[in-house]
């Protein structure tokens, strides 16, 4: 599939949400969410002080964000951020990705290698360790029916599937795909029930089904795949987040991540 760039000078680009016409993306080294629209044209909201990762809209289009360091969901209401929940306490590590479902429930994670867990973020603020004992949970995809949460596990190199009750519980863990190229990263849902993945170590992007088919792969050489969202038009765009190392406290001072899109047959499902 033939690539066409659309952004770079940013640190370490993570957390790709289309919303209302704009790609977001967090660029956590860089303190800082960027916007940017088909035509390339970028632009920025400051976060001193935070590391930002994962992205999520709540119904009333509120951004949440996740500052990693700090285990803080911040809320950014299109004039101020302000903090929506303080998850030190629930949490074992650093904060990761998040989504958010049709109800504005966010889902985030914490990124220990072993014990991560997720934390449901209400939309009153309060919040609920909902999974626990992953292998550093990563991406996350809601399906279009709201009854799936699929997230990737990095360093249990699978995907693992969860149902969602009414009340927003997570049940009936299984692995919706295992044994995987690489550890996956973030993630996105298509209308064919495939997951593109961020395959990291495997400098690819794949395009995986339940049981762990690999439909499509794109190759980007020697640089490292970090995240992917499908928008656009018709949601057939898939943007791509790529920078040259996995580890990114590698890369603080430097600006080679890079934003790619390509256009793919299946549209975009679910959320995000």
């Amino acid at each position: 599939m033939p690539l066409t760039a659309l952004a770079n000078g940013f640190c370490f680009g993570e957390g790709p949400r289309w919303f209302e016409g704009l790609l977001w993306f967090s660029d956590m080294l860089g303190e800082a969410v960027h916007t940017v629209d088909l035509a390339g044209d970028l632009s920025t909201l400051a976060l001193p002080g935070h590391a930002p990762a994962g992205l999520g809209f709540r119904p009333d289009g509120s951004l949440l964000i996740s500052s990693t360091e700090r285990r803080q969901v911040l809320r950014y209401d299109g004039e101020s951020v302000t903090v929506a929940a303080d998850l030190s306490d629930a949490v074992p590590a650093a904060l990761g990705d998040m989504v958010v479902d049709a109800a504005g429930r966010a889902y985030v994670g914490s990124q220990a290698r072993e014990g991560g867990v997720i934390v449901r973020v209400d939309p009153d603020d309060t919040y609920t360790v909902v999974a626990e004992h992953l292998d550093f949970p990563n991406g996350m995809v809601v399906t279009a029916d709201g009854a799936t949460l699929i997230v990737a596990e990095s360093t249990g190199r699978r995907l693992s599937a969860f149902t969602v009750t009414s009340d927003g519980a997570l049940t009936d863990r299984r692995v919706f795909a295992g044994d995987l190229d690489g550890p996956p990263d973030g993630i996105c849902l298509d209308a064919g029930g495939g997951v593109w993945a961020a395959m990291t170590l495997a400098h690819q992007f794949e395009r995986i089904t339940e049981g762990g088919e690999v439909t499509d792969r794109i190759d980007i050489g020697d640089r490292v795949a970090i995240a992917c969202a499908l928008g656009g038009p018709e949601r057939r765009t898939l943007f791509l987040l790529s920078s040259t190392d996995a580890y990114p406290q590698r890369l603080v001072g430097t600006k080679l991540s890079r934003l790619d899109a390509t256009t793919v047959d299946i549209p975009g499902a679910g959320l995000p």
